[in-house]
């Protein structure tokens, strides 16, 4: 490739230096002493310097161990120091993070690890039953077994596994050599999708994705090392990491409160307290914390903006939020595998609620036809009249590494010729606004028509007595599918015989879309980001017409 200037100095540095952890390392240099992370649970303060300090004990405690690059560190935590310990240590030995739901199952678990053979298993102690179980079912076996304990109780420590303070309390604080070649390809974290259709696959990311990912949302909100931040969805899952958690807020030189887990009283606390700037969750936390707000309201003068992620904005609850927490909300649409893709800004609101909003500034998305024996090409896209529906697919060279870890049947299926292709059903509009009808894998065929459960959903969730809902097929052996509703009543006096009615004069919804079947339950399964486990639904709703549990009327 011929160039016009000599470019040798400026790939060497680029290739090697264009990491996040330079970035972090510039704020510790620069800001060593302000306050990079708060830890809600404990009030405990650490500024830039305590940071470094505390996640080199950890590198230095793995690399006298012989953890060294591209190793895997499994971990397996809550939002808590220790994650975000794991998460710099790992990256300042060459080593690769593996977080992943602290929810799984032991099986599940035991899957990943065996897939992964991480040289490092970290967990919280709460799931140290899931964990025992989980090394006894994998054939591989970490070397290094590490329990945290914030807890503080006394427990019995499964033979083998060290408590982390211990494994700690004699390492160094100095920052480890590099006794590697870093490069911007290297990859560094690897995430586990949150598995809404089956087994979850590893997603690998890079130096680039991260340092990019981290410009994403700087350039977004915007961040600046002014700000404070609190997501208050788990960091293991993409949007926790990167919207508002460690990876954007470590490297603009800003502040980051620490949420374990999410309690609406404490998180109205942590705004007012810590004089957070930036809130990250899905619409159903934003529900719980508008009640809270309206019932015991707190000083939030400080929010600068609210992200949410995770599923549709719908119209009146958009306003409501606007007008009791903050004007500026922000609404994302995207995958593990690519961040988010398309946004919403508070100038978007609350107008265009209900659509996934336009692209991000370094990305394209389009809606291209569906066939049932090849993918569309990126070109062959469906009218841009906000009717015709297609698939969603997605570029973004700076967020995605297009593909899965030892998997190349997924991939295959997943990414062409640098595009994802989601799954996702969705239509756009002349102003290339995408609204996202459902996945492919959970589409209803009913009489030969297509039906996508989020369009049924959003009415039914309109209803004054409901308070949330999953839509869903069933086996009919004239129709072949019949839609079935799984209803959360917020009124104990909702009839079935209503949301029929409703459904019959809802102007949003065809004939052949409203439910045939209803049944009241008290909770819908969701991934710990809050996205509904449709295909969990899917699988109970034939056992429940079987069993006769499906109310027609």
């Amino acid at each position: 490739m011929y160039l016009t200037y000599d470019a040798e100095m400026f790939k060497k540095t680029f290739e090697s230096e264009f990491t996040w952890l330079n970035g972090f390392m510039r704020n510790v240099h620069r800001f060593g002493y302000k306050t990079a992370a708060i830890d809600q649970a404990t009030e405990k303060v650490w500024s830039y310097s305590e940071l470094n300090n505390d996640a080199n004990k950890l590198a230095n405690a793995m690399k006298k161990d012989g953890v060294k690059k591209n190793d895997v560190v499994f971990v397996q935590l809550f939002n808590s120091p220790q994650f975000l310990f794991g998460y710099i240590a790992s990256q300042k030995i060459g080593a690769i993070i593996n977080p992943a739901n602290f929810n799984l199952s032991p099986g599940e678990t035991a899957e990943i690890i065996g897939h992964n053979e991480p040289k490092v298993y970290i967990y919280d102690i709460e799931i140290v039953d899931t964990a025992v179980k989980a090394l006894e079912l994998s054939k591989h076996k970490p070397d290094i077994v590490i329990a945290v304990n914030n807890s503080l109780k006394e427990i019995n420590l499964p033979e083998g596994h060290i408590l982390f303070d211990d494994y700690v309390k004699d390492s160094l604080t100095e920052n480890p050599p590099i006794d590697f070649e870093p490069y911007i390809y290297d990859e560094v974290v690897r995430l586990q999708t949150s598995g809404t259709t089956g087994t979850p696959k590893g997603v690998p990311l890079n130096n680039i994705n991260e340092v990019l990912s981290a410009h994403d949302v700087i350039m977004h909100f915007p961040l600046s090392l002014q700000d404070v931040t609190m997501n208050m969805s788990p960091w293991f899952h993409r949007g926790g990491l990167h919207s508002g958690g460690p990876t954007p807020t470590l490297f603009a030189g800003a502040a980051l409160v620490i949420l374990r887990t999410f309690n609406p009283k404490i998180c109205m606390e942590c705004v007012e307290k810590y004089s957070i700037t930036f809130l990250t969750g899905v619409p159903s936390i934003l529900t719980l914390l508008a009640n809270r707000q309206e019932k015991h309201p707190a000083d939030i003068s400080s929010l600068k903006g609210i992200i949410t992620m995770g599923s549709p904005l719908e119209k009146e609850a958009c306003i409501r939020f606007q007008k009791i927490l903050t004007p500026n909300i922000f609404n994302g649409y995207g995958t593990t595998e690519s961040f988010w893709n398309t946004f919403l800004r508070p100038f978007d609101l609350p107008e265009m609620s209900g659509t996934a909003g336009r692209s991000c500034t370094d990305d394209e998305v389009r809606i291209v036809n569906v066939y049932d024996d090849r993918k569309a090409g990126p070109d062959d896209v469906v009218p841009a009249d906000g009717k015709t529906e297609g698939e969603i697919i997605i570029k973004c060279p700076t967020k995605s590494t297009f593909c899965y870890i030892k998997n190349e049947q997924a991939t295959k299926e997943k990414f062409a010729d640098g595009w994802m292709y989601t799954g996702d059903i969705g239509t756009w509009d002349e102003k290339q606004f995408i609204t996202v009808a459902g996945r492919k894998d959970d589409m209803i065929i009913s009489k030969g028509e297509n039906i996508y459960p989020a369009r049924i959903e959003e009415v039914l969730n309109c209803h004054p007595k409901v308070s949330e809902c999953i839509v869903t097929g069933v086996p009919d052996s004239t129709r072949g599918e019949s839609v079935a509703a799984y209803v959360i009543p917020k009124d104990s006096s909702l009839t079935v015989a209503e949301l029929m009615e409703y459904c019959k004069e809802s102007p949003n919804i065809s004939k052949y879309q409203a439910p045939r079947y209803y049944r009241f339950v008290t909770e819908l399964p969701h991934t710990a980001t809050g996205k509904k486990q449709h295909f969990k639904i899917k699988e109970q709703a034939k056992k429940d017409l079987a069993d006769g549990l499906l109310l027609r009327k």
